[in-house]
């Protein structure tokens, strides 16, 4: 490796340039075929966003939709007091996709003398063929009364009563059984047709509504699951049947119904504790700001309290660990295992088993572990470390407004989820009901498209008198509904790339900042006016399409990952161990690829920031630079990093640390000032990640610091030799640096 770096295979080092001042300020514009690029692609998103506004219907999210595609409960419609949608087969509809698709995924179909059977796949029409197989009596070919039922329709209220229509039609519950057949239903009919077309449905069952939907009332009598007082219900001819089908219908609706009453208790627990959270929030700002002030005058004192605090918080965790799992020893119920107790949306629970604590204690015993060994063999390039850490704070002490940059960035990438996310509900909700024409003879015109409206007055109904126009499936015949799977994928790919470039800009807006700062050769005196700002106007001004080329790369990778994972879960039920193993190393593969490839982009644009290159003329320098100084690489950036990790724990254990205690009403003084919760973890949880987010905000300014002083220290070690004709740009600390590192080379 040393042979190669002396021979070039790693390009040629840079050379002493008189002229050459920092960055350089007389550049031209960068690969406008990307910045072309990305602008029509920005046009084309926005062509995307206002077609999915205009067929898009956002209300399905939070309206319900019947069999003919009207919305149930909106103000101004016919169903404006029915606010509920009822299933006419909940084994097929009472599904939590239900809840995530707007609409029952299957319709179904009648038999000549049965109730109704679902069909068993989704079909855009039914086949020719259709209930063959499900009829019984159809000994031949023919489907003389196979018609397709309305799956759902909007009631004003949901059933509370268990009945049957064959018992409801001739008892005094047939007023009440009538609000649950099709609009404009008249009892003019025997019962096998009515079940036959359709108009009610074969049974009622007790039901409960859930996201204005009508979900059975689950509950355990005796040890055994029932859907309201029955476990058996009749069919329309008077024999019993199970009710196992309609239980195991239901049960999916059970699931659903423990997921919203849970979200329901995080909800209660935000409404209760938001202030709290945010005070928390603040808390952890001001620690941020105050860890980055002090680095600016204490860092190495800073670094070394920073470690033995973590070393600390890490030694506590362990230790409340160790004391609830003593604490636990013999109490009932305390040693049943996490995997006999299962999942339980009550995630208190788990904090009553021993396990649950051992757990804890042995992760956070791995992490105390691994932290002190590496702490002991990188013990003597901490020392090293801490001199470019000193140097990074000058630099950002000097360009304090860098710090309220990741601010610009995070109101960029709100912008930017907010597009995407309207895009795809509208797209989502661009579903339309189709209609198609059926009859029970033969008719050419079967299987056609037809508007229930003007079908009894059309030429179509005048030719096949038996045909009957109905509800088909949600979706579209047109174009743009043949599109939709493209649109999502290209909604998708255009917020990768976007959020990519956010980030790419804020990268190169910072690193031309602080080389402004390194390249001064009296500091702080030679730093230009406004750095910030003059870098923010260069890298928009003539490195949009770098910025665009390294963003397009990276979203491309993105956008297969997606992909991966997409077929990884479609293929999770599949045997093919091959296409498993296949799918793993794709999956591993593109994540490497990821991650270097955002490793190439973050240097490639210092590079841009400092010379003005294009992105491949960047990425290129900027690597062959690190590979010509691999063992500075791995001596001093890495470590940076991993010091910079402590600094994040320590300041997020320290907050969820003071959070737990509040939550949990352990600290005496304001005991009575928490809050009541029903679960404490959900804002010690929140204040923990937003802590990190505001850690991870201010420090990212500080890796962005190091980064860039480092590929300038490593280009002035190239161009310069420290005389007086050719003196270094570095600061004395640095210098002070090259000497340690030079020494320990030369020991070696």
């Amino acid at each position: 490796m040393e042979d190669e770096r002396k021979n070039g295979a790693y390009g040629t080092p840079q050379k002493y340039d008189p002229t050459f001042k920092g960055p350089i300020y007389n550049r031209g514009c960068t690969d406008v075929i990307c910045c072309v690029f990305l602008l029509l692609a920005i046009v084309g998103y926005v062509a995307v966003g206002i077609i999915a506004w205009t067929h898009g219907d956002p209300r399905k999210v939070i309206y319900p939709t019947d069999s003919r595609g009207e919305f149930c409960g909106q103000k101004g419609t016919k169903n404006e007091n029915k606010p509920y949608l009822f299933y006419f087969n909940i084994v097929k509809c009472a599904s939590p996709l239900v809840l995530l698709e707007f609409q029952c995924p299957t319709p179904q179909v009648t038999c000549p003398h049965h109730s109704l059977f679902p069909l068993p796949t989704f079909h855009p029409f039914p086949p020719v063929n259709v209930g063959w197989d499900l009829c019984p009596e159809w000994s031949v070919p023919t489907p003389p009364n196979a018609f397709l039922l309305p799956a759902q329709i909007c009631v004003e209220k949901c059933p509370d009563r268990y009945l049957t229509y064959l018992n409801a039609r001739s008892s005094r519950d047939f007023e009440y059984y009538k609000q649950f057949c099709v609009p404009g239903f008249k009892d003019n009919k025997g019962v096998a047709e009515v079940l036959r077309d359709g108009d009610c449905p074969a049974v009622l069952i007790p039901s409960k509504p859930l996201a204005r939907r009508c979900f059975p009332a689950i509950h355990a009598h005796k040890g055994v699951l029932m859907v309201g007082n029955e476990t058996t219900y009749e069919d329309g001819h008077g024999s019993r049947k199970n009710i196992t089908d309609l239980v195991e219908g239901a049960k999916k609706a059970n699931g659903v119904l423990e997921a919203r009453q849970l979200a329901m208790r995080i909800f209660e627990d935000y409404t209760v504790s938001w202030y709290w959270i945010i005070i928390g929030l603040v808390i952890a700002m001001a620690m941020s700001l105050l860890f980055i002030i002090l680095l600016r005058f204490l860092a190495g004192i800073m670094v070394w309290v920073m470690i033995i605090m973590v070393i600390l918080v890490l030694g506590y965790g362990i230790f409340h660990c160790y004391m609830e799992y003593s604490r636990l020893r013999g109490e009932a119920g305390s040693d049943v295992s996490l995997v006999d107790l299962g999942f339980q949306t009550d995630f208190r629970v788990y904090l009553h088993l021993r396990q649950t604590w051992l757990a804890f204690m042995i992760i956070l015993s791995i992490l105390e572990v691994i932290i002190i060994l590496l702490l002991i063999f990188l013990r003597k390039r901490i020392l090293i470390a801490i001199a470019l850490i000193k140097e990074a704070s000058r630099a950002v002490g000097y360009v304090m407004c860098s710090l309220l940059y990741p601010l610009v960035t995070f109101f960029l990438l709100c912008l930017c989820i907010a597009y995407w996310a309207s895009t795809a509900v509208f797209l989502s909700t661009s579903n339309e009901a189709v209609y198609k024409i059926f009859d029970d003879s033969s008719c050419s015109l079967t299987a056609k498209t037809c508007n229930p409206e003007t079908f009894p007055s059309s030429n179509e109904s005048r030719l096949c008198p038996n045909a009957r126009c109905q509800f088909a499936f949600y979706g579209g015949e047109s174009g743009y509904h043949r599109a939709l799977l493209g649109l999502q994928i290209f909604n998708a790919f255009m917020f990768f790339w976007l959020a990519n470039f956010v980030l790419a800009l804020g990268q190169v807006t910072l690193a031309g900042a602080f080389a402004s700062y390194y390249w001064a050769l009296r500091k702080p005196d030679d730093l230009p006016a406004f750095p910030l700002f003059s870098a923010f106007g260069r890298a928009l001004r003539y490195h949009t399409g770098s910025l665009a080329f390294g963003a397009l790369i990276l979203a491309i990778v993105q956008i297969i990952r997606v992909i991966l994972e997409y077929l990884d879960q479609r293929l999770k039920a599949a045997e093919n161990k091959f296409a498993k193993c296949l799918m793993t190393c794709l999956k591993c593969c593109f994540w490497c690829l990821e991650k270097f490839i955002k490793f190439l982009n973050r240097n490639a644009y210092i590079m841009i920031a400092i010379y003005g290159t294009n992105f491949c003329t960047s990425a290129r320098n900027a690597f062959f630079l690190l590979m010509r100084n691999i063992i500075r690489v791995a001596v001093l950036d890495k470590v940076t990093d991993f010091l910079f990790l402590l600094g994040k724990l320590l300041i997020v254990g320290s907050v969820g640390i003071l959070a737990f205690f509040f939550f949990t009403h352990r600290i005496r003084i304001v005991q009575d000032t928490a809050p009541p919760l029903n679960y404490y973890w959900v804002p010690i949880l929140t204040v923990i990640v937003g802590s990190y987010l505001i850690a991870h905000g201010f420090f990212s300014v500080y890796g962005m610091c190091v980064d860039t002083l480092f590929l300038c220290f490593l280009e002035d070690l190239e161009r310069n030799d420290g005389s007086a004709e050719r003196p270094y740009f570095m600061s004395s600390t640095l210098k002070k640096l090259l000497n340690k590192t030079n020494k320990k080379a030369a020991e070696s």
